[in-house]
Formats: C-alpha cells, sequence, structure tokens
C-alpha cells in the first residue's frame, strides 16, 4: 500500500458520484475552508475550488466516475490523488455516512499522509483498457453459455459432444436437437444464437484491438495483442 505524503497549502477531498459531488477542503492547519455539494461539472468544481487554487491537492476515492475529474486536474495543473478504494478502511468503516463526512475524511487523510493511493492510468490509455476489459468480460459470458449446453447435455445423460464447443466450427444448430423437450431445445438454441453473437463482437474489439493497442502501450499491449492474434489461430 502506498501513501500519499505530499505537502501543499489545501487539501481538497471529493465524494463523488455520477451527478454530483461533495468537496470538503483542508488548509494546513486543518481548518475547513469550504464544505459544499456541489453538481458533477467541470465548471462548478472550478468554481468552488477557485481561491484555492495556488497549492491545491485533489483526492477522490477510485470509482466508476473518476476520469473526468483526474483529467480536468491534470489539464489545469492541479495535483490529483486517486484513492485506493480497497484501502480505505476510514471511508468503509461505516455502513451509513453522509457525503458531508465522506469528504471530509478523504480531506484529512490527505493532510495526514494517509490516503491510500491507486494508479492514475494515463487517459491516452484508459480506453483501449476498457475496451480489453470489455472484451474479458464478453468472453467470460459467452464461457457461462458453452458450459450451460454442456452442463444440460449432462443433467439428461447424453453422449459427450464429439469435439469441443469452444471452437465456432463444431457448434451446430443441431445440437439443440439432441433434446426431446421442446423448452429444452430453445433454451440450447438461445444459447447459440447468443453465443454466436459474442462471436462476433469479440473478433470485432479483437480486429481493433490488434490494430492499435500495439500503439496505445508497445509493451504490455503488444503482448496482449500477439496472445489474442495466437487464440484466434489456435481457434480457426
Amino acid at each position: 500500500m502506498r501513501l500519499y505524503t505530499g505537502q501543499h497549502q489545501f487539501y481538497a477531498g471529493i465524494d463523488l458520484h455520477a451527478r454530483s459531488l461533495y468537496a470538503h477542503v483542508l488548509d494546513q492547519r486543518g481548518r475547513t475552508v469550504l464544505d459544499r455539494d456541489l453538481p458533477a461539472s467541470p465548471d462548478a468544481f472550478l468554481d468552488a475550488v477557485k481561491p484555492f487554487r495556488k497549492g491545491l491537492v485533489v483526492g477522490a476515492e477510485c470509482m466508476f466516475a473518476w476520469y473526468w475529474l483526474a483529467d480536468l486536474c491534470e489539464d489545469h495543473s492541479i495535483p490529483f490523488v486517486l484513492g485506493h478504494a480497497l484501502y480505505m478502511k476510514a471511508i468503509h468503516g461505516g455502513k451509513a455516512k453522509p457525503d458531508r463526512i465522506d469528504a471530509g475524511k478523504l480531506a484529512a487523510m490527505l493532510r495526514g499522509g494517509m490516503f491510500p493511493m491507486a494508479y492514475v492510468y494515463p487517459r491516452a490509455k484508459r480506453q483501449t483498457r476498457d475496451l480489453l476489459r470489455r472484451r474479458s468480460y464478453f468472453v467470460r459470458q459467452r464461457a457461462q453459455l458453452i458450459a450451460h449446453i454442456q452442463n444440460t447435455n449432462s443433467q439428461f445423460n447424453h453422449p459427450p459432444f464429439p469435439k469441443k464447443l469452444t471452437y465456432a466450427g463444431n457448434r451446430t444448430a443441431d445440437i439443440a436437437q439432441r433434446f426431446d423437450d421442446p423448452s429444452t431445445r430453445l433454451s440450447i438454441a438461445a444459447d447459440l444464437g447468443l453465443i454466436a453473437g459474442y462471436d462476433e463482437q469479440i473478433a470485432t474489439l479483437e480486429r481493433h484491438l490488434v490494430r492499435n493497442a500495439k500503439v496505445d502501450d508497445p509493451v504490455t499491449s503488444t503482448r496482449t495483442a500477439s496472445s489474442i492474434d495466437d487464440r484466434n489461430a489456435s481457434r480457426r
């Protein structure tokens, strides 16, 4: 766990939500100089912290909406620290706390050198990373559908499939005909249809990633692109 220990004139704790945020700013002596509920908009945030811009550091907990705030701080040369949600025991210790308390705790943790840091992924690479994560989700969903077909086949004690259903060429519409009950056939046919849709979407994402990931990150993304190429070759 890495803690932020930078010294500043003002420390802003931001309890961030999708459409709103709560800002709490402390000075070097720990006195509250701003305590306000704001809309989650760049103009509202910049206007609120304008009197404290010189020597200000901003800290927010890692949640899904942090991208725009990190980018805004970068554009205006305001130091930004992303809090590691898992280690923020001071925040997660209570079950029901208002945003005002959370924002105040974030500011106090920043000021006290007890703010656990998460990695602020560079904005130029975030979109490729998010697309990789989306692809990974689709792959897991497809695997669950394939597992459901195999489990259903075992439930009825049918003979094992002669070839692995992982490969698209081994999945045919007549797989559903193994089952006598119309509802079961429809369930398996639905699985096959969804798997085919995932195949198409995953292939589209992979083509894009192979072309672009190498540009975004010449080391880790190249390895990812190469592994995608290898897996695609093994499926053919």
